[in-house]
């Protein structure tokens, strides 16, 4: 356990709110008499177009999440690749939106993001910060490049 009780209670905040918004995108609605659960990630993605952009955009949270308690290089990495995975497979018409109810990107990230915390709370170690700039400019950078793939695929579609 960390010896900064203000940063044990920053960083337990912090996992609470990515298992919330993880579980609200990914796993708060179960498929009746199945073990199966979907969020509503599944059903604004069923949007065309609007919906996965809104999707993405609620994911990043996590990923700010994980920028701002300072998770390692590699942790981030896989976050957008998750990411990426989930926008990408929500391209496809119909296909992508059962990607997104099998994939859950967002949980995914939580659970790396989780697994990141407990280590360092492990290690008795305290946790670097991130910093917010880069977080803004990570999430901002992967919502513009998927809104500008949406975009070129659904000119391509439509045109």
């Amino acid at each position: 356990m960390s010896h900064d009780p203000e940063q044990a209670l920053r960083t337990q905040a912090a996992r609470q709110r990515m298992e919330k918004l993880a579980w609200l995108l990914d796993g708060v609605i179960r498929v009746p008499g199945t073990r199966f659960r979907f969020g509503l990630d599944s059903l604004i993605g069923l949007l065309p177009g609007v919906g996965d952009i809104a999707g993405m955009l609620l994911g990043a949270g996590i990923l700010y999440q994980g920028v701002r308690v300072g998770a390692p290089r590699n942790v981030i990495v896989k976050m957008l690749r998750n990411l990426a995975m989930d926008a990408a497979g929500g391209l496809i018409p119909v296909v992508g939106d059962l990607f997104d109810f099998a994939y859950k990107a967002h949980r995914r990230n939580a659970d790396l993001l989780i697994e990141h915390l407990d280590r360092v709370q492990a290690q008795n170690k305290p946790h670097k910060r991130g910093s917010t700039i880069l977080a803004l400019l990570l999430a901002g950078a992967f919502v513009a490049l998927s809104a500008a793939l949406l975009w070129a695929l659904w000119s391509w579609l439509l045109g």
